[in-house]
């Protein structure tokens, strides 16, 4: 419990490059960490020496998630391990690797979430669950564009640029980021089948709600000082609004994980219980222990005693004195013993540290069997813009009421002021998100003509985040994304959308004023057509992505001979380089497809560092340029040194028999 928690990452599980990702991460960093041995203390008076071994996580599917009991001070004693830390921070940058506490990968799993699935993360920041949930749209790679998307929604307008950061490494055009209080956040309309509005309802939902987090007692050494049974009592009202608003917008047939890094009770088994009692037969708890196979964790409880900031625990309401009524609420109280099994919750799953080196969590999911006692035809067709109104208040204090009417009155004033940026209560206000109207919208015909662009790319589905002026970057989503952006503009703060595909470049030399973006090529590449795409070879592409000057690219007479004679004709400007693996006995042969430019003599790669980096290994090819090792620093330094030293010994100065210095040359000192 005293110790610090392990390191551990995942690799993104919906990239096409994973498994050769995996064996990079197996072959040429497990393997030097296996065979390094570190000092077991600070102390370690008797030499005794720790391995460190990775971990892979059994639940975690096609063995992708891996931990390692490692320190930051490891880190800065093992070449090794410093190696590792480099690379995990680069793999971080381009989005195929992404470092998270064990326990947080958990709910995502449980939520079991498919590429047709509408999802919902209803408390989003800072994103790392949100970015196992987008993985999961795009798991499919035969679905270049999957029919499902993630709203990722926060209440904290500053936390949700951290979701901007996660979904901006993943570059998917299927999420919507929002800014919202999610437990009253309001229905969404859709444009459906037969062009008429609905209700958008969705088929997974995930309600990480805030908690006191007690259960992350190993990383904010706080929580030691400062834990109070009031924090949950404190919390529970926000909770259960929270959890009542996700079973509201959830279809039926569909789930909804509702997670906490909290292990108190009033905020996890008695959120549930208050829920299930309301909700009768419509909602029920699901045993998921076959999703997550490997898993320790002990089961929900169903007995537990409320209690007071002095650690005053209570059997019943009726002993809760006057004073504390306001802050200890009879739906706090655990279910009756005649009625424990009709809830289930030991089906509920609590992850203790002690069982697998971890954080504490509390995670459980609910199943919605059909509509709410509360919900019927009239409300399920009302008007969608209407907030939910059913919320019960009377059993919360005082200051709930009024956090509640003020959050409606805030929601219900007009959206903005004046035309300019200024800080408002939630925020700054954000760029319009403009879409294209048409086939005919100013700059796409010329777009489409140089990249030859089948007419399959609904233009309808790229935008810009300007209403005047020149477009500086264009933007794509999926056609779902864009229905629920135009039809809930008003409803909703929208943060984001979009991957980046077109970026202005105003080149004499090019004859479209628009270059493509390696943040949405996988996006819109099988949209685009051969005559922009060069297949090039291994050596080619090793070479190109080694240049790191973009004022001296490669020249194309440096290529291969059968490269040289694909770009013969090829018209200047933006391209796309595709790399095939052939002749090889890997299952999964490595595919690359790449922004590159075609200049007048010359041939580069247009990726960030971070991606070069990537791509190099998996080519194989020398990516020592781009990174600082700084053992390495220190020997060359120390190599330095030495070299110094014997130079000035060389032409130093010695003494004759009479005591006087003669300076000497390198053949009389070894004569």
């Amino acid at each position: 419990m005293r110790e610090n928690l392990p390191v551990a990452f995942r690799i993104t599980g919906s990239k096409a490059e994973t498994k050769a990702l995996l064996e990079i991460i197996k072959g040429d960093f497990f393997k030097e960490i296996v065979n390094t041995k570190l000092p077991d203390s600070q102390d370690n008076q008797d030499n005794q020496c720790k391995e460190v071994k990775p971990h892979c996580l059994p639940f975690y599917p096609e063995n992708l998630g891996w931990q390692l009991q490692l320190t930051r001070k490891d880190i800065r004693r093992s070449e090794a391990f410093f190696r590792l830390h480099n690379f995990l921070i680069a793999e971080t940058n381009s989005g195929n690797i992404s470092r998270q506490e064990v326990v947080s990968m958990v709910p995502p799993l449980v939520l079991d979430v498919k590429p047709w699935h509408k999802v919902l993360d209803m408390c989003a920041a800072p994103g790392s669950k949100t970015a196992q949930l987008i993985e999961m749209i795009h798991a499919d790679e035969k679905i270049p564009l999957p029919e499902g998307f993630v709203i990722a929604n926060d209440l904290d307008n500053n936390r949700c640029y951290m979701l901007v950061h996660q979904a901006k490494r993943l570059n998917s055009p299927n999420i919507l980021i929002t800014n919202h209080d999610s437990s009253v956040m309001p229905n969404f309309t859709v444009t459906q089948a037969d062009g008429s509005k609905g209700t958008l309802k969705f088929d997974r939902i995930l309600a990480d709600v805030p908690c006191s987090g007690d259960g992350t007692m190993r990383k904010n050494p706080d929580i030691w000082c400062k834990w109070s049974p009031a924090n949950g009592n404190n919390l529970h009202g926000i909770q259960y609004r929270i959890a009542k608003r996700g079973v509201e917008l959830l279809a039926v047939g569909g789930k909804m994980v509702y997670s906490t890094c909290s292990l108190n009770p009033i905020e996890n088994e008695a959120v549930l219980h208050r829920l299930l009692s309301e909700t009768g037969d419509s909602v029920r708890l699901v045993d998921c222990k076959d999703s997550v196979p490997g898993l320790v964790y002990n089961h929900g409880v169903s007995h537990w005693q409320p209690a007071s900031k002095n650690l005053q625990y209570f059997t019943s309401w009726e002993d809760v004195p006057d004073q504390l009524q306001t802050q200890i609420r009879p739906k706090m109280f655990p279910p009756k013993l005649d009625e424990i099994d009709k809830f289930h919750l030991e089906r509920c799953m609590r992850i203790l540290p002690h069982h697998q080196d971890t954080g504490g969590f509390f995670v459980a999911v609910l199943e919605k069997l059909k509509p709410l006692p509360w919900e019927n035809e009239t409300t399920l067709k009302s008007e969608i813009s209407k907030l939910p109104t059913n919320v019960p208040q009377k059993e919360e204090n005082k200051t709930e009421k009024v956090t509640d009417k003020k959050r409606i009155l805030e929601d219900d004033k007009k959206p903005w002021g004046p035309q300019r940026k200024r800080k408002r209560l939630q925020g700054y206000r954000e760029d319009p998100f403009v879409f294209f109207k048409n086939e005919n919208e100013d700059v796409w015909p010329s777009i489409k003509e140089f990249y030859n662009i089948s007419d399959a790319l609904d233009a309808q589905c790229l935008l810009v985040r300007c209403h005047e002026g020149k477009k500086k970057n264009v933007y794509f989503t999926s056609p779902a994304i864009r229905d629920i952006v135009l039809c809930n503009e008003d409803k909703v703060k929208m943060i984001n959308t979009g991957v980046k595909t077109f970026v202005r470049c105003d080149n004499k030399n090019m004859s479209c004023a628009f270059r493509l973006a390696q943040e949405g090529l996988n996006s819109i590449v099988h949209f685009i057509g051969e005559c922009r795409k060069v297949k090039i070879f291994k050596e080619d592409l090793i070479m190109l992505l080694q240049n790191d000057n973009p004022h001296t690219p490669p020249e194309i007479t440096k290529l291969n001979s059968i490269t040289q004679e694909r770009l013969k004709d090829f018209a200047k400007g933006s391209c796309v380089l595709v790399y095939e693996e052939q002749n090889t006995d890997n299952p999964y042969p490595l595919r690359l497809e790449m922004v590159g430019w075609r200049g007048t003599m010359s041939l580069r790669a247009y990726v960030s560092i971070h991606d070069a980096i990537h791509y190099l290994r998996l080519l194989g090819g020398d990516c020592s340029k781009f990174e600082k090792n700084k053992f390495q620093v220190n020997r060359d330094a120390a190599a330095s040194k030495i070299e110094e030293d014997n130079d000035e010994e060389i032409i130093g100065s010695v003494q004759n028999e009479n005591g006087d210095l003669i300076k000497t040359d390198e053949t009389s000192v070894d004569n």
